[in-house]
């Protein structure tokens, strides 16, 4: 990556007062590991057994026994786990520390969509040198490209979220629907059958949700967002495509079929339990998390891939996942690498992520695991859940970009679009306000808009 072509921008979004944005400066003395040469077998053997603390930044609970395999394997190598925070307070926390120069960690979570923007002021290690594109193979294609879109590796995938639809059967069979619906014409179909029959939304659409959105336009094929790791950007939510969907979703929100409720809620959670709700477009996160939420409704759900806007094809997007990323002031970079390696990519490591902390995996072994994907689920009638998402995650995009300020993407999404899709009012008319809201920021930061 190259420092000259990235000045203007990086200047300006590190001095921009903006909602949620706080980007770093470069971190000093540091160039993200670009001039770094092939890390050898006999360095990795000499870190490996020098006693070294390392600090791992992540929200994901009782990850403490991962680390402990890690530790058994390396007992030389102490890691402490700190959870500082989950969404915005986590990457707040994190560019702080990084812009003064101290207090940050090893190793941190991150999602895949701020990836960017920790990679603009070089906060992030290329993992390449370390043997990181050695793993490419061993991940679902698409999951690894959010790590790594060009010859760069700045993280080590860790869950994703292909998008499926999870559904009460008993809802739907009242309303005379015996199958999932395989289109989104058949979805409008049934929406308005399950509402005049039984009173329930087939779904909500969450007001203020970008990611579901963003996953729906990631499923359709269109790439609202795009960087070139330097100084230019590609930005276009209102493109015809992207108007197509917004006014499908517009046309069942104002006919009330499509409810447009906050989500993650008391509310919410009680209208995924009393019956408010008849299904939900979401990610393969959701089958272990509904579970929890609507324990009364078990038995009654099932899971089928979403609907698709051409009859016959099999496309999805992805709503949600996260990396485990070295950062660029690790005085300890091996034994970092390696840590952010064995949580992820260590068999048995993998498979406790996926079966004990139910994030779901991007790791090819796993995904092909009868251990994972064989497993019957009581809650959904005996359905192999696991097996189904990992047929839909052989069917998501792989070429799916971000820009390096997404926190002020999803900030006015929330501002913009979820004020619009609340009020029931245009979507796609929404978009062209949104459109232009990122464009002038993203000139306002020294980017250049493609």
């Amino acid at each position: 990556m190259k420092k000259a072509r990235r000045t203007t921008a990086l200047a300006l979004v590190s001095g921009a007062v903006s909602v949620g944005l706080l980007m770093a400066g470069c971190t000093p003395g540091s160039d993200g590991g670009s001039d770094q040469g092939p890390v050898s077998q006999e360095d990795i053997d000499k870190a490996m057994t020098t006693p070294t603390k390392l600090t791992f930044w992540t929200w994901v609970p009782d990850i403490e026994n991962e680390v402990a395999l890690f530790e058994e394997k390396y007992p030389d190598i102490d890691v402490t786990v700190e959870n500082v925070g989950q969404g915005l307070p986590h990457y707040q926390k994190l560019r702080s520390a990084i812009e003064a120069g101290e207090g940050a960690p090893d190793v941190a979570q991150i999602e895949y969509q701020y990836i960017p923007s920790f990679v603009l002021p070089e906060s992030l290690l290329d993992l390449t040198p370390y043997g990181a594109d050695d793993l490419a193979d061993d991940y679902v294609e698409w999951a690894w490209n959010q790590v790594s879109p060009a010859d760069e590796v700045w993280a080590i995938p860790q869950d994703v979220g292909p998008m499926g639809n999870l559904y009460r059967e008993d809802i739907l069979a009242e309303a005379g629907i015996t199958e999932p619906p395989a289109t989104y014409d058949d979805y409008a179909v049934a929406a308005k059958a399950v509402k005049e029959t039984t009173g329930s939304y087939i779904s909500n659409l969450g007001a203020t949700q970008a990611g579901q959105m963003i996953g729906f336009f990631w499923q359709a094929g269109i790439k609202p967002f795009g960087y070139d790791g330097q100084e230019t950007v590609k930005i276009d939510v209102n493109s015809d495509e992207a108007k197509q969907i917004a006014t499908y979703w517009t046309d069942l929100i104002q006919a009330d079929l499509i409810s447009t409720d906050v989500d993650f809620n008391d509310t919410w959670y009680q209208g995924l339990a009393n019956g408010k709700y008849a299904g939900w477009l979401t990610a393969a996160w959701a089958p272990v998390f509904l579970q929890g939420t609507a324990e009364s409704t078990s038995g009654l759900w099932r899971a089928a891939p979403l609907p698709q806007w051409t009859e016959g094809e099999e496309v999805s997007g992805n709503w949600g996942g996260s990396s485990d990323a070295v950062l660029a002031s690790s005085k300890n970079p091996i034994a970092a690498y390696e840590l952010a390696k064995f949580i992820n990519n260590d068999e048995e490591s993998a498979m406790m992520l996926a079966t004990e902390q139910f994030l779901y995996p991007p790791q090819v072994s796993v995904l092909e695991d009868p251990a994972f994907v064989d497993q019957q689920s009581e809650f959904y009638g005996g359905q192999e859940v696991n097996k189904l998402f990992a047929e839909i995650s052989t069917t998501v995009d792989t070429d799916f970009e971000w820009v390096p300020f997404m926190d002020y993407v999803y900030s006015t999404y929330e501002e913009t679009m979820g004020t619009v899709i609340a009020d029931k009012g245009d979507i796609a008319a929404a978009l062209d306000t949104w459109q232009d809201q990122l464009v002038k920021y993203a000139e306002e930061q020294g980017f250049t808009v493609e």
